[in-house]
């Protein structure tokens, strides 16, 4: 039993205790005031060690491990071999999604796993690389895994691989960065086209592709009778038929003559009246200062005042409209991100959330580091209307969603959001609700690429300028550009 206290060995003593070695932590950094007061919240520092965990664990099949946090059993690891610990780690769902890689030449051995181009994800969680038993991060060969992958998956996904890379000591330097997690390889291109070509090859191998089977269907054949007589085919020709003969369509649905005009045709091209009122959601704040006020009154006259204006959609991406001051470019993704996270934002200050239960509910499973990203903002995300029960095993079912929820598999919704929060927290220093929100909008906007109907046009843009900051996106970027009339004369002049 050792016992080490501020890097002081304080005893040292024989013990009866079981084979294995047993680490114990507390108090970290107790006569460290500085690293102590710096320290995230306890679910951030348990996510950290669990990482840390993972990687030790993943490299050592062969021992057995147990993670406690107090009283709780985080992990208990049998003896196994390489997929058995990572099916232990991240769940029995990986099984099934996992192939394996191998290639071995003379400067390097990649062994490992990687997963089918069907499940692929849309967070980075299970993304390692080994060098000699020891987990590194290296940008230049994840490039080559996501090369292997090109054109196999869509853009935006991540693909899972757990992979192993041995080759001489004497060709690596591990001694760049103090956490000894970036390293140098002396035959780094060697070790990049070879990484590919193994995945490649593990692709193809395993049948990824769908195959096409070209012999014949014994279901399909049709058998004709042996004694029916043969006969050419005959083609009709009506001489009476002329092609400059104008035909009154049936609008009715019923037989009708040349030149009699169907009865209630009003009703087959209904009007669209340019004075309807907007969308019962769109409220403008004339009382608010700002300046955007002209531009909401512009807007305003514009949409209900003349209905020779009309709103129309560019490339299935920006909403253009004319107004007094000349013409508005919405964005329409920025437009509704923006929109999304200020009413995300007000769910935060009310606790009346209306929530729809689901009738089948659904079982999302996390990795470790996820999972506790999940429990870190469950009670900001049930803020928001989602009704989520932890279910264990890093596991949670969702009850519930939002009663404005899209139709969109809510698991998946998760996973996005996860990774938008992480990329944020990792980039802005931001307060959590707002990291949530506007990783929530992200996912949840309309999408540059689909059309839009012009009610649904009016409403983005009533609801854009009911926000308090109508021209700016939650990152910052603009939602909105205004060209005036004298730039538009300017540009037509000589």
């Amino acid at each position: 039993c050792l016992e080490i206290e501020g890097s002081q060995v304080k005893s040292q003593s024989s013990c009866s205790c079981p084979v294995g070695t047993t680490v114990s932590v507390k108090n970290l950094f107790f006569n460290v005031p500085a690293r102590r007061y710096f320290l995230k919240s306890n679910t951030v520092e348990l996510r950290h060690i669990i990482e840390e965990f993972e990687r030790v664990a993943l490299v050592n099949p062969e021992i057995e491990f147990s993670l406690h946090q107090d009283t709780k059993l985080v992990f208990q690891l049998d003896r196994c071999n390489i997929k058995q610990r990572i099916t232990a780690l991240f769940g029995l769902a990986l099984n099934e999604k996992l192939v394996p890689v191998q290639l071995t030449t003379e400067q390097v051995k990649v062994t490992g796993f990687v997963c089918k181009p069907e499940f692929v994800r849309k967070t980075r969680g299970e993304q390692y690389f080994f060098a000699n038993n020891r987990f590194i991060r290296h940008p230049y060969l994840h490039h080559s895994v996501e090369n292997a992958y090109q054109e196999l998956i869509p853009k935006g996904s991540f693909s899972i691989y757990f992979l192993y890379i041995e080759v001489d000591p004497q060709t690596i330097d591990i001694n760049i960065h103090p956490t000894k997690t970036e390293v140098n390889f002396q035959y780094a291109q060697v070790i990049y086209a070879s990484l590919r070509s193994a995945i490649r090859q593990t692709l193809g191998k395993f049948s990824i592709s769908a195959i096409i089977d070209f012999e014949a269907e014994t279901s399909m054949e049709v058998h004709f009778p042996a004694n029916r007589p043969i006969r050419p085919p005959n083609i009709q020709v009506n001489p009476e038929y002329n092609p400059f003969e104008r035909r009154t369509a049936n609008l009715q649905g019923e037989s009708s003559r040349p030149g009699k005009t169907p009865e209630n045709w009003e009703k087959l091209y209904p009007q669209v009246n340019s004075h309807a009122p907007m969308h019962a959601s769109r409220q403008f704040d004339d009382t608010a200062p700002g300046p955007h006020q002209l531009i909401e009154a512009d807007f305003e006259t514009n949409i209900s005042g003349d209905s020779t204006r009309p709103i129309i959609q560019l490339q299935n991406k920006y909403i253009l409209s004319n107004v007094k001051s000349g013409l508005v470019i919405v964005d329409q993704h920025k437009a509704h991100e923006r929109i999304l996270f200020e009413k995300f934002m007000r769910r935060f200050e009310n606790a009346n959330v209306g929530i729809q239960q689901s009738l089948f509910p659904q079982t999302v499973h996390f990795s470790a580091t996820d999972a506790g990203i999940i429990t870190e903002l469950l009670e900001d995300i049930t803020h928001l209307g989602f009704d989520l029960a932890n279910f264990g095993q890093n596991s949670f079912v969702v009850n519930g969603v939002p009663a404005d929820f899209p139709d969109e598999d809510p698991g998946k919704l998760l996973e996005k959001v996860i990774e938008n929060f992480k990329t944020n927290r990792t980039e802005l220093t931001i307060d959590k609700k707002v990291n949530l929100a506007r990783a929530l909008a992200h996912n949840l906007a309309i999408r540059s690429g689909k059309p839009l109907q012009a009610q649904e046009m009016q409403t983005i843009m009533g609801e854009l300028f009911a926000c308090r900051i109508p021209d700016s996106a939650p990152d910052g970027s603009p939602t909105l550009r205004i060209i005036s009339f004298d730039e538009l004369e300017r540009r037509f002049k000589l």
